[in-house]
């Protein structure tokens, strides 16, 4: 892990088995995170990717907008906003998952090793995405910014405070680094 401070964030690091290092930027003047990860997923019951984080105590909203660079090596490329237990491979979480072909969806982790779980959101290949932490209840919200986002959820995830709160990249290909 980094152990320099990124904008909001305390630090960065793989998630899982990541044979490809990933890495991390911060833009203060363009208020941009550029996140590089690998990965084979970010899915079933075991993650890889990487992770901008913070570690957060009670309710909490995170908008970004998105976008991916370059045209991807595979179309379920993810970029996440995630609230997880801990930076296990296996880790209860919520997250807003866009991928590289534009599925959006609500993906859920119950318990540690835990088979994730998704709702869909109708809207496809959205800009803006949010994620949204109410007690242990998520909402995602996503669509184009200056628009009306559209919900999906809410999900009950329990997780004990503290938790880790950021942001995420994971090629789909464990060979391959995704921007």
């Amino acid at each position: 892990a980094a152990t320099v401070a990124m904008g909001v964030f305390e630090s960065h690091s793989d998630v899982g088995e990541n044979p490809k290092a990933g890495s991390a930027e911060f833009d203060s003047a363009a208020g941009e995170y550029r996140i590089t990860g690998g990965g084979a997923n970010i899915w079933g019951t075991q993650d890889a990717f990487h992770y901008v984080w913070r570690r957060v105590s009670g309710d909490v909203t995170v908008t970004a907008d998105v976008r991916f660079l370059g045209v991807g090596a595979v179309a379920h490329r993810k970029a996440v906003i995630m609230v997880r237990q801990d930076l296990a491979a296996d880790s209860p979480y919520a997250d807003v998952a866009l991928h590289g072909d534009g599925l959006t969806s609500l993906q859920f982790r119950l318990a540690p090793g835990g088979e994730t779980k998704e709702i869909q959101s109708p809207v496809k290949g959205p800009v803006r995405i949010r994620l949204e932490r109410r007690g242990n209840a998520f909402t995602i919200r996503v669509g184009k910014p200056g628009e009306e986002l559209a919900a999906s959820g809410p999900q009950t995830v329990e997780l004990k405070d503290p938790v880790y709160v950021g942001i995420g990249v994971c090629s789909h290909d464990a060979g391959v680094l995704e921007t």
